[in-house]
């Protein structure tokens, strides 16, 4: 690429000698000059030619000298680098020029074998600073997309380039899928407006909450939110984090509920479902578009998961795969589900907190439930006995209505 170099000095003879000594360099295409007579000049023809790479100035010039065009570069927006040419021994003029932002300087008599040299050393000094300029616009380009996706921290070391990728790869996950019930009728019934803020501030408050864990955000679809863990980064404990994650969405989820029941806007429960299993993940957007999701079985059953809530009358529901995987993990066996798509039962888990999981209710169920794993006669009454003190509980009734249509054991076949 050609370097394009302004020259302001009024000496009538310097413009021929510069043409004649950097001939072969404007031959071969290296440099072309420009020429002005004076800081003013120079101001106007920087502004008719703003793709100047460098700046050549004379010091002593008539209406407008060197130091003050040098203040004037160093003032606008791209500040054009600068070399200062002044007589020998000059120093306090020089020292000054340094001070406001010069490059370098050469001293007159111009020796051309050290103008030649300290023009190549600022150019070189200026594509390194357009490289920077260029890595850092890259950078935050794709952190501004990344960071739809990934946590800050995660999204500010993937821009990066250091250590995580998002290249396609089979990779061991944690998915949590979220979505909302009637969702399709609010849409219906509500005006964009508030429907528009509704939205913003559910999909932000469930992202915050999924990030505050490191998690990734694969997919957000409407009301529906995809989750990864493991992924990009590895995660040993992606299990204990999917759990609490889920825990705190759904938390937060019926916090926001509440909120917006107060101001009469009826908004639907936060479903969710959790799964673990191989995935392939990655960047699927092609060239021209960032994509980071995941495809495979595991991520079909978390979605299955999050569905059976509906039939259930949980709110979160996740595998034995997650629970059995997690640290410390609370809560209560759903039964042995066989998924649609699937023909192998999946066993199930409702999370707790941790006051519902040491509640006496929580025991009695796990008494009855291990009675209707076993097939004993009396899991039918023990459930009934649940329901009676804790009508609200939406397990027990549901493996009540099961008994009393003649249902035997824990699997269950859903649509």
């Amino acid at each position: 690429m050609t370097a394009t170099i302004l020259v302001v000095d009024d000496e009538p003879d310097l413009e021929a000698l510069i043409l004649q000594k950097f001939r072969r360099q404007l031959r071969e295409g290296l440099v072309s000059f420009m020429f002005a007579r004076d800081g003013l000049e120079a101001l106007q023809s920087l502004e008719a030619h703003p793709h100047v790479d460098l700046v050549v100035s004379d010091i002593n010039m008539p209406r407008m000298d060197g130091l003050t065009l040098l203040a004037r570069l160093q003032e606008s927006e791209e500040k054009k680098s600068t070399i200062i040419v002044s007589a020998y021994g000059d120093m306090s003029n020089i020292r000054t020029a340094m001070n406001r932002g010069a490059f370098d300087f050469v001293t007159k008599p111009i020796d051309f074998v050290d103008l030649e040299a300290t023009i190549d050393k600022t150019l070189r000094h200026i594509e390194m600073l357009r490289e920077a300029r260029r890595r850092q616009a890259e950078a935050e380009r794709a952190h501004a997309s990344l960071s739809r996706y990934f946590s800050p921290e995660l999204a500010k070391r993937l821009a990066s380039g250091v250590g995580d990728s998002t290249e396609v790869t089979w990779r061991e996950v944690a998915v949590i899928f979220t979505d909302i019930t009637g969702f399709t009728s609010l849409v219906e019934t509500a005006a964009p407006e508030l429907l528009g803020e509704l939205l913003n501030e559910y999909v932000a408050g469930m992202t915050d909450v999924v990030f505050a864990h490191e998690g990734t955000v694969a997919k957000v679809i409407g009301d529906a939110i995809e989750v990864l863990f493991n992924a990009p980064s590895d995660q040993p404990d992606y299990a204990t984090r999917a759990v609490a994650c889920a825990g705190e969405l759904d938390a937060w989820a019926e916090a926001f509920r509440e909120r917006w029941k107060a101001r009469g806007v009826n908004f639907g429960a936060t479903r969710i479902g959790a799964h673990a299993g191989p995935a392939l993940v990655g960047n699927f957007g092609g060239g021209r578009f960032f994509d980071y999701t995941a495809y495979g079985d595991a991520i079909n059953t978390a979605a299955r998961l999050e569905a059976a809530n509906k039939v259930l009358g949980t709110r979160i529901c996740v595998s034995a795969t997650i629970a059995n995987a997690a640290e410390n993990f609370a809560g209560r066996p759903v039964g042995d589900l066989v998924l649609r798509g699937r023909s192998e039962p999946l066993r199930a888990y409702e999370p707790l907190s941790a006051a519902s999981f040491g509640a006496p209710a929580t025991s009695q169920y796990g008494e009855a439930f291990a009675k209707l794993e076993a097939g004993d006669g009396s899991a039918m009454p023990a459930f009934a006995a649940l329901v009676g003190a804790h009508a609200e509980d939406p397990l027990a009734n549901f493996h009540l209505k099961r008994l009393l249509n003649g249902a035997k054991g824990v699997r269950m076949q859903l649509e």
